[in-house]
């Protein structure tokens, strides 16, 4: 069995990732960055989420970002709401080099594991244009990580798993399904309201409640 290091935020995707990689008998350690989000609701969705699909190990880093600034994520800048997603033009939310810096603590996880493989669950259909959610940038990463360690030039061969890429919300949440997951355990809000309810305004709650729709079933996350 070969292990993987997995970024698990808490939300729909990087849990539907995950149960993919386990699926394909791949042993877990799951990473989740404290990154200074306006929020901890997704902290405790990735506690849930780590707990149920049994990893190995789970481990929460700190590391700041909110210092640097420049995403209506890590400020008190406002979120966009109600808003038409045009994945042309990046919003606000992007957060500067965040699937960057979040691969690259995962790299040095695996590296340390001698664990060859990274998951991510980054989508490049139905998603707001980030530009390190693209299918370049992953394997321009996986590309990097063989040349940038000591473990990659001795001959082990690093590979970014980022199943859901080409997925539609919907067929992302039909095969989690289709893995038995429970959705009810994740968060995707930007911006929930006090009492942790998602705001159902965001890009990220706009694509995920189409996502269920299309699916044809209802988010259980919303009923809890």
């Amino acid at each position: 069995m070969s292990d993987a290091v997995v970024l698990l935020s808490g939300g729909l995707d990087s849990y539907t990732a995950a149960a993919m990689a386990r699926a394909d008998g791949y042993r877990l350690f799951a990473l989740t960055l404290r990154y200074g989000q306006r929020h901890a609701q997704e902290l405790d969705a990735a506690r849930a989420v780590a707990a149920n699909l049994g990893v190995v190990r789970h481990i929460e880093l700190d590391v700041d970002l909110s210092a640097f600034g420049g995403s209506s994520l890590t400020t008190d800048d406002p979120v966009p709401k109600d808003r038409p997603i045009d994945a042309s033009q990046i919003p606000t939310t992007y957060v500067p080099a965040r699937n960057t810096v979040f691969l690259s603590l995962a790299l040095a996880w695996a590296e340390v594991l001698g664990a060859p493989n990274l998951v991510i669950g980054v989508n490049a259909l139905d998603y707001s244009g980030y530009p390190d959610c693209r299918p370049e940038f992953i394997a321009a990463f996986e590309h990097l990580a063989t040349l940038a360690t000591a473990r990659g030039v001795h001959g082990l061969a690093f590979r970014i798993h980022a199943p859901l890429q080409q997925m539609t919300k919907a067929d992302i949440i039909r095969a989690g399904l289709a893995l038995g997951l429970d959705y009810g355990l994740t968060h995707s809000c930007y911006d929930p309201e006090p009492s942790g309810r998602p705001c159902g305004r965001c890009d990220s709650c706009t694509l995920r409640a189409a996502g269920f729709a299309q699916a044809g079933v209802a988010d259980p996350a919303l009923s809890r």
